[in-house]
């Protein structure tokens, strides 16, 4: 069992380092409880450090308390690498978390500028937060190990690692879009931030578009500067050394997604679905509760497809899963309320007995259930304005069969570079495009349905997180990840890993 073993350490490790660890602690009636932590950084990555030894710092959701410590080693067990927490005070999540993170570079980077909080209490608490970083990474890390460091919360880290004498390779992959500079350039700090970027040996972007924006930004605001190279990576000179940049589609696991959804306990739950739905093309929305999705703009696309297409009434269900989301924060409360207004409107408007046009849930899905949805559904809606990637795109096409599902995919959306070719592409805020492009794929052939699912099945097959390791450390430091092996007990098939699929 997991739990009996002792983890090992090889002598080479990676070392991820993002602002939250994969599991959240908190204390309710005097005991811990234990989740997963949302997002793509954790169902992503998870798969790719599972049972090598390596290392995940990180905060843990909570403040320190007496057992946090035997909890955390228990949860390493299982995962087959450590945890390694770095504990902030309530100011530090306020200012630096739900503040600079959240107020300042997550509206601003995404385009949403007018959404933006420029108070300087928010950088400063940012600043902070990097230096606490780096002396945990200091302390928990070793000259054999890659420094892996990951998104908008933590781009200052590098500069305080230099500073502390890290003499190793960072590499720094950011998850969300890198805006243009005519955006960036609003950020009061973004000069700092720039040169807090240049310090990491390697960045990561999405896209080729985002990478094209940061070394815009770069020639424009810090013109001292020559960068070279074009294509996929490119170099920017800086005194004695040299900064690589490039761009890294991220992956998902394709295997285990695909594999799962084939299962009896999901294909039980495809046929509660089916029956749920009788007659109807199921339509998938899964987003999270954040104004970067669109979900207000997909709500009226939908309610436009009803109206300009009556043929669609009574055959079409839109199946609209809203995941929970930075609750704290007033403008998702405002969010949730609009959305909910939106869909009783619709519903209102179009309901006839025994058909419901929109099936909404607000809550988290357990992965099976999710795998599910995928699953049954014929069509997948996914329009954010803005996104980095968008791992749900990729996530529906690997465990829909190869000859059935639809995707229809924002053009905003990293994703979209990838899937242009099979995926009918929208622009978000055309509302007669997206009803255009929902009548199309409700009355898409199967001959068309299935050449276009295979064809987008193949891409994400073959560019899967494992490619996209490799693709960042062979940039990095000529690397893959073979050259971190499973541990032993992996490898004989002794690690019980069944808890981390059960909480992602």
């Amino acid at each position: 069992m997991a739990g009996e073993l002792k983890l090992q350490t090889p002598s080479r490790r990676l070392v991820l380092i993002s602002n939250r660890l994969p599991i959240s602690l908190s204390r309710a009636n005097g005991k811990w409880q234990i989740t997963s932590s949302s997002g793509g950084l954790v169902t992503a990555m998870g798969p790719v450090l599972r049972n090598r030894g390596g290392m995940w710092i990180g905060w843990p959701g909570t403040v320190d308390s007496p057992g946090m410590g035997r909890l955390m080693d228990a949860q390493q067990e299982k995962f087959g690498f450590s945890l390694a927490p770095v504990m902030l005070t309530q100011e530090e999540q306020e200012n630096f978390y739900f503040g600079f993170s959240n107020k300042i570079i997550w509206p601003l980077f995404h385009g949403l500028q007018s959404l933006c909080d420029y108070n300087p209490a928010y950088w400063t608490a940012y600043e902070v937060v990097n230096l606490k970083f780096a002396h945990s990474i200091l302390e928990n890390s070793s000259s054999d190990d890659y420094i892996w460091i990951h998104d908008y919360h933590l781009m200052s880290s590098a500069k305080y690692l230099r500073g502390l004498g890290m003499k190793s390779p960072i590499g720094f992959f950011l998850h969300i879009p890198f805006p243009p500079p005519d955006i960036f350039h609003k950020l009061p700090w973004r000069t700092q931030i720039l040169e807090g970027l240049l310090e990491f040996d390697l960045l990561g972007f999405q896209t080729s578009r985002h990478k094209r924006n940061f070394m815009h930004a770069v020639r424009t605001m810090l013109p001292e500067l020559r960068p070279v190279g074009k294509g996929q990576i490119s170099r920017i000179p800086l005194g004695g050394r040299e900064v690589r940049v490039g761009h890294f589609p991220i992956g998902i696991d394709y295997k285990s997604f695909s594999i799962n959804a084939a299962s009896p306990e999901v294909e039980h739950q495809v046929i509660g679905l089916h029956d749920a739905f009788p007659g109807c093309t199921k339509i998938l929305g899964v987003d999270r509760l954040d104004y970067t999705k669109g979900l207000p703009y997909k709500l009226d696309g939908f309610r436009n497809a009803l109206q300009n297409y009556p043929e669609l009434r009574r055959k079409v269900t839109l199946i609209q899963v809203v995941v929970p989301s930075r609750e704290d924060i007033p403008e998702y409360h405002a969010l949730k309320a609009e959305i909910e207004r939106l869909v009783g409107q619709i519903n209102g408007q179009f309901a006839d007995p025994g058909w419901l046009p929109i099936h909404y849930t607000f809550r988290s899905l357990k992965r099976d259930e999710l795998l599910a949805y995928y699953r049954a559904c014929e069509v997948a809606l996914v329009t954010p304005l803005e996104d980095g990637m968008n791992l749900v795109a990729k996530e529906y096409c690997a465990c829909s069969e190869p000859d059935g599902g639809v995707l229809i995919l924002s053009e905003f959306a990293g994703a979209a570079a990838q899937l242009r070719g099979s995926a009918i592409i929208v622009n978000p805020y055309d509302l007669e495009g997206v009803a255009a492009a929902i009548n199309e794929a409700c009355m898409m052939d199967a001959s068309s349905r299935s050449s276009r699912m295979r064809k987008l099945q193949r891409v994400i097959k073959d560019q899967d997180i494992f490619w996209w390791v490799d693709s960042f450390l062979q940039a990095g430091i000529s690397s893959e990840l073979e050259d971190y092996p499973m541990l032993l007990q992996a490898r004989q098939g002794q690690v019980d890993d069944s808890w981390w699929w059960e909480s992602v």
